[in-house]
């Protein structure tokens, strides 16, 4: 199923993952084992950095070369976690992987606004990992993605200092209209080109297929499944 969804993924440099749950590391590595893309994988859960470390340490196995990224957490602080806490977890993870032999950068992700609210998360990082998506503003309609994606990462840059990196974007085919945020296939070929437009680099769209395990709720706009660049995946 791993390789079947992936056959369908080209022309892209990277691949996010966000945790190391079902052997996804090592099933997506073989998976693209004769290709030229990259891994941006993930550590979920803080509790478990140490074991996700090693499940991500044995799957490489000593070869790190199609390991780009790891980052240890997604929208923790947005969640409510303590920053601190998510720092702590930094540390923890790049002293882990770094005793296994990775030297790549090591980052939490999280959303534009928690990184803007507390900026010592990206200063622990080795880039700033945004999460960015202009639907929920409610105000951007979808051939202005490209232009709230850049003023959030200009922000942000001018702020740190440091590299923003857009680790989720995109926009939804169906749900809820958030104002002048409309789902569509239309609106959502007019975002992705927008924001292609205005950041031909260093952004990560959201998501590579319709994740139809996910449960839609209105305070997402019923829209959680249907972010998919590829529709539905051929495993479904």
């Amino acid at each position: 199923q791993v390789a079947s969804d992936l056959s369908r993924i080209t022309g892209y440099q990277i691949i996010r993952l966000y945790g190391t749950d079902c052997d996804q590391v090592s099933n997506v590595l073989a998976a693209t084992k004769e290709s030229s893309v990259k891994l941006f994988l993930g550590i979920f859960d803080l509790a478990q950095v140490q074991k996700e470390s090693d499940i991500i340490s044995k799957a490489v196995n000593g070869d790190w070369s199609k390991i780009s990224v790891i980052s240890v957490g997604n929208e923790m602080v947005n969640q409510g976690t303590d920053p601190g806490t998510v720092i702590g977890a930094i540390g923890q993870a790049r002293s882990a992987l770094k005793s296994s032999g990775y030297n790549g950068a090591v980052v939490t992700v999280d959303t534009m606004v928690a990184m803007t609210d507390h900026p010592e998360i990206c200063k622990a990082s080795d880039f700033c990992a945004i999460n960015c998506h202009a639907f929920f503003d409610g105000k951007t309609p979808a051939e202005k993605s490209g232009e709230f994606v850049k003023g959030w990462v200009d922000s942000i840059g001018e702020a740190t200092g440091k590299t923003v990196v857009v680790t989720e974007t995109g926009w939804p085919t169906q749900g809820d209209t958030n104002n002048v945020a409309v789902p569509s296939q239309s609106n959502h070929r007019a975002a992705l080109q927008s924001i292609q437009d205005a950041l031909p680099t260093n952004v990560i769209y959201f998501s590579a297929y319709n994740e139809m395990w996910k449960k839609n709720r209105p305070g997402t706009f019923n829209a959680e499944q249907f972010w998919g660049l590829n529709g539905d995946a051929p495993s479904s």
